[in-house]
């Protein structure tokens, strides 16, 4: 008798399915009648698109937040974000360590992969830091909100400092403010600032703080040369991170200085942190102060650009990731160098990271194309507003040309798709729908050379 292979889940796989269940479980909650605000249930579609959009980090709505749901309906939306933006693996893990369980080999191959670590080492710890840090952030964030927002919002200003506070943080950009974002408080610097550290705290990456920490604490006299004693994964993602915001917030400045739409009635402060809030929120955030359908095409351009590379790896933001980027264009100017491998300060970039970095883009610039397609297949939409409307749902970003609240049926499916998708990652998903490899003692087909360019 032949007995049956039994299948079992990837970790993987795991994880792309522990999205998709919260996501499914979530939008049977917002369809409840209890979870809107006027006591009638919303459409299916639309609380489908707004747990896919809380579970994913994107913050694009079909439903203004602030009016369409209930307090019940805003705290399961809340939950949903921390959810999404920790990782449900990642909550999971921390319910048992709270329970005093230990972690298993299994949960550990779990922590792994959904944070793409290299290594199973000290798995348990690297969970409660990131569960504690992200509270003590969170509630930094939520008490300097509250200076602002209970003065003018009563009581009711805690759970808006709250709720903004977890949302910035995990780069959602769903508030419960205004139903135009924050574009009441595009000249605030306090609402600004707090937010802006929010996000850029939540999308450098878990890995940055404690590589930081370790070389402050271990560099305590002597802290000149704390960026030199750096990991490469993190001297990348500082140095790309400061970049493409600086560089983004000039393009922007320059582009939008006489425009009367957007900034150019401000004053010359309020130009540049509304530029370089602009520059911030871009990279996967999804907060606006200013209406994105008043860019003009440079600033969009700009913009899609920044949601394109998005945040850094092993953190709450999407896109690309700024390490795969750089990895990238490394590798690209190496070879035109004629040089054997790409390097960055000082380190070589192995082939390994090079092929992954290639997988990545490759696969999310077809998901990011694909949409834009489909979506002027199915609207009205121009090219320019479609195209931005995918990348924004792909890199979990979240900013709109006032598109979204306009689709229709098919065009909801698709940014629902598209954002499930770029949230649970590329080459997660690759990796999960792909073969296991063939073994490895077959000979290799023959090599032979090509035309590139």
């Amino acid at each position: 008798m032949v007995r049956k292979k039994k299948y079992t889940l990837s970790s993987t796989q795991i994880i792309l399915l522990s999205f998709l269940v919260t996501i499914l479980v979530g939008s049977g909650l917002l369809s409840l009648p209890i979870s809107s605000a006027t006591g009638d249930a919303v459409p299916y579609l639309d609380a489908l698109f707004t747990a896919t959009t809380s579970t994913c980090v994107t913050g694009l709505v079909t439903l203004p937040t602030v009016s369409a749901w209930s307090v019940f309906g805003q705290a399961v939306i809340l939950v949903l974000i921390q959810i999404g933006g920790l990782g449900i693996i990642t909550v999971m893990s921390g319910m048992m360590l709270l329970l005093n369980k230990k972690m298993g080999i299994g949960d550990r191959m779990l922590v792994q992969d959904a944070f793409n670590l290299n290594t199973m080492s000290g798995l348990s710890k690297f969970v409660k830091d990131v569960l504690l840090g992200t509270l003590i952030i969170e509630g930094i964030g939520a008490a300097l909100y509250m200076t602002v927002f209970v003065p003018e919002f009563g009581a009711r200003g805690i759970w808006i400092s709250v709720f903004n506070s977890v949302s910035a943080f995990c780069n959602a950009g769903i508030d419960i403010i205004a139903e135009n974002s924050l574009c009441s408080y595009a000249t605030h610097p306090l609402i600004n600032a707090v937010t802006s550290a929010l996000i850029i705290l939540g999308g450098i990456g878990y890995i940055v703080w404690w590589d930081v920490i370790r070389v402050v604490r271990s560099r305590s006299k002597n802290n000149r040369r704390i960026f030199r004693h750096l990991t490469l994964h993190s001297k990348i993602a500082i140095t790309f991170t400061a970049a493409l915001i600086l560089v983004g917030a000039i393009l922007i400045f320059s582009f939008e200085y006489a425009n009367p739409l957007t900034i150019g009635e401000m004053s010359l402060f309020d130009k540049i942190q509304v530029s370089f809030f602009q520059s911030v929120t871009a990279r996967t955030a999804g907060f606006a102060t200013v209406p994105q359908e008043n860019l003009t095409n440079a600033s969009a351009a700009v913009s899609i650009i920044l949601m394109l590379i998005g945040g850094s790896p092993v953190g709450t933001a999407g896109g690309m990731k700024t390490v795969t980027v750089a990895v990238l264009l490394c590798s690209a100017f190496a070879t035109v160098r004629n040089k054997n491998s790409a390097s960055l300060f000082g380190r070589r970039i192995s082939e390994e990271s090079v092929r992954k970095a290639v997988a990545v883009a490759v696969t999310f610039l077809t998901i990011c194309s694909l949409s834009t397609v489909l979506l002027m297949a199915t609207s009205n939409a121009s090219a320019i507003d479609a195209f931005y409307e995918a990348v924004s749902a792909a890199a979990t970003v979240g900013l709109s040309r006032n598109l979204t609240a306009t689709l229709n049926t098919f065009g909801k499916l698709i940014i629902i798709i598209t954002m499930y998708f770029g949230r649970v990652g590329p080459i997660s998903l690759a990796v999960a729908l792909g073969r296991k490899n063939e073994s490895q003692n077959v000979i290799s087909e023959p090599t032979e050379d090509i035309s590139i360019g």
